[in-house]
């Protein structure tokens, strides 16, 4: 299935039901009074998170969601029906925005959040309404009011707890179809990954979620390589895993280059507790490796692991690193929470408890 994080949709809730204009008609009644009912209510467009999805791709191709309207009031009194609803179910993270794509509209992170984009409009009143002390037979109803509609952009951020960020061609894919079961593209070109995408790793009996998106370049922040899109996936990371090609000319340079990109981009990236690895070891002579590793050293001030996906060096310890600044950051089971004492329950007679 193909990736698709964002999409331009056009949205409309029902129209209301007209009110009727009736009156009752029955043998031996021979002055009937008004009866006209109420048209019913138009149908709402809501859009809901949904379990299961993890794309956009189904508003690829269904870009127009309208409700119906609701029913015409009839005789005797009896109003119309609602229009029925229209759903768009989307993946959890996903973002509206309005027209102009920078006014925020919802933020759905969590499974089973709702929001109603376009109220259905409210029915006509029916000629009973309009029945007064000195008009006893009116002949005019309401119309109903008119539905909403709107564009809206729907973009997909991905909530991940670990996101993989580097140049491209600097093992990311690699790295994540080692330590898990995601098959993203491999091959030994740059901009192999045109897409992101996510896998469940598992350690020492525990699992959490990595995102990898594609490489990046100078002036990513810009949408160079359409980097802006492909920043906003690692943004609700917890923690993010720098690789860096060891086979480069420069690894501090390269280092330099993918944070001056985060830093620009702004959303806290820059801020986001980093883990700094040095890729494709495997491929390095001893010297080249010490070279490299003193390099990314003074450029990113800490100590980088030494990793390589292909042969398994350090994977183990590279996902243990992961999760424990990812375990840091997640909130204390509730198990753990001090309760507060209880007084005892007297019973009374009667077996009624206060």
């Amino acid at each position: 299935m193909k990736f698709l994080d964002q999409a331009k949709i056009y949205i409309r809730s029902g129209n209301g039901g007209a009110g009727c204009v009736s009156f009752r008609r029955e043998k031996f009644i021979e002055f009937g009074g008004p009866d006209g009912g109420d048209g019913g209510k138009g149908g709402d467009v809501w859009i809901e998170c949904v379990e299961g999805l993890n794309t956009l791709i189904d508003y690829r191709y269904q870009q127009h969601c309208k409700a119906r309207a609701g029913t015409h009031g009839m005789g005797k009194n009896r109003a119309g029906a609602k229009g029925p609803d229209v759903v768009l179910k989307v993946p959890k993270g996903t973002q509206v925005f309005d027209e102009d794509g920078e006014t925020l509209i919802a933020d759905l992170t969590e499974i089973g959040q709702r929001f109603r984009l376009g109220k259905g409009g409210n029915g006509g009143f029916g000629n009973l309404h309009f029945t007064t002390s000195t008009n006893r037979a009116p002949r005019h109803a309401n119309p109903g009011q008119e539905g909403e509609e709107r564009w809206i952009w729907l973009k997909l951020k991905l909530i991940a707890d670990a996101g993989l960020v580097g140049l491209p061609n600097a093992g990311k894919s690699t790295f994540l179809a080692t330590v898990t079961a995601a098959r993203p593209k491999i091959a030994d070109y740059p901009f192999t990954t045109l897409h992101p995408g996510l896998g469940v790793a598992r350690v020492d009996a525990r699992e959490f979620v990595i995102a990898d998106i594609p490489g990046l370049i100078e002036g990513a922040h810009e949408g160079h390589g359409l980097g802006d899109r492909f920043l906003g996936h690692v943004e609700r990371c917890r923690v993010l895993l720098h690789l860096v090609d060891g086979t480069c000319e420069h690894a501090g340079k390269a280092y330099k280059v993918i944070r001056k990109e985060l830093v620009a981009y702004g959303g806290d990236l820059a801020d986001k507790p980093e883990i700094v690895a040095l890729s494709k070891v495997d491929a390095l002579t001893p010297e080249m490796l010490k070279d490299q590793k003193a390099r990314l050293k003074r450029a990113s001030k800490s100590e980088p692991i030494l990793l390589s996906s292909a042969s398994g060096r350090n994977v183990q310890e590279t996902l243990r690193a992961l999760l424990k600044v990812i375990g840091e950051g997640s909130p204390a089971p509730v198990e753990d929470a001090a309760e507060e004492p209880k007084e005892p329950v007297q019973e009374t007679p009667g077996g009624w408890q206060p």
